[in-house]
């Protein structure tokens, strides 16, 4: 019999979500892309994932939009708000609240933890490591759920973003929020996507939309982002104690539209 459902923004592609990386520099861009590599998007993007880098602790609240298609070819925009919370010898909290409900997803340096507030449900899966890679590695590798966005928060943001890239340009200036930013565009073979990166002497990503180009349609995930801090953030907050109630789900996994969908034993 199944259980309660949480369900979790996701996207088609594989190549975003966080993994493994090593320090590297503008030699990072495929040889033979180089050329077409504007030299002044490639500062500006490494600069702010230094300036990411930098922080040992963050928070930051977000706004997403997914495009999803009907079977009669209708784009379909999902949108969801939420915060993620960062300690990267610690763990991370992430809230997020959406047309199917509120849920959490809590990481402490071993457990994952998977709760659904409206249903009062909950699911944990074992990490192989400490790390905010592992974890998400092992989200992933269990559920099959991608996390557009969690790359900005890898250990080091340009590795995973500079991957596969094949062109990159800045378009121009452009102001989000108010706050004046570089906007820059970058195409891979799977997916075109462009930044929009804060100027000034710590730069921060607050726009990143993702087109997926091999799906009809070309759908987009948009993700906005605010309010970021770099301090005041509280160990205790990683930790997660199920509600006496709870009902404890053992299945999990993500359907073609990258909700996650936790069910209890038959």
């Amino acid at each position: 019999m199944s259980g309660p459902i949480l369900r979790w923004p996701g996207a088609a592609r594989r190549r975003y979500m966080l993994v493994l990386t090593v320090a590297v520099s503008a030699a990072a861009w495929p040889a033979a892309a180089q050329d077409r590599i504007d030299p002044e998007a490639n500062r500006i993007l490494a600069a702010m994932s230094d300036n990411l880098k930098s922080m040992p602790t963050l928070r930051v609240d977000f706004d997403a939009d997914q495009e999803v298609l009907s079977l009669q070819g209708q784009k379909i925009q999902y949108s969801a708000s939420g915060s993620i919370v960062l300690d990267r010898a610690k763990g991370f909290r992430m809230k997020r609240m959406g047309p199917f409900g509120e849920a959490e997803v809590i990481f402490d340096g071993k457990t994952i933890s998977l709760h659904d507030k409206v249903g009062n449900a909950y699911a944990q899966l074992q990490s192989p490591g400490r790390g905010v890679e592992d974890a998400t590695e092992e989200l992933r590798a269990v559920t099959g759920l991608d996390a557009p966005g969690a790359e900005l928060l890898a250990s080091d943001p340009y590795a995973v973003l500079s991957d596969g890239v094949t062109d990159g340009a800045v378009v121009g200036t452009a102001f989000v929020n108010g706050v004046e930013c570089d906007h820059l565009a970058f195409r891979a073979d799977l997916v075109d996507w462009q930044i929009w990166i804060s100027k000034g002497s710590k730069p921060l990503p607050l726009k990143y939309v993702i087109t997926t180009k091999w799906v009809t349609g070309a759908p987009q995930y948009s993700l906005r982002l605010s309010n970021w801090k770099s301090d005041g953030l509280e160990a205790a907050q990683f930790k997660f104690t199920p509600p006496a109630d709870a009902a404890k789900l053992e299945h999990v996994h993500a359907d073609v539209t990258g909700e996650l969908s936790l069910e209890a034993d038959q």
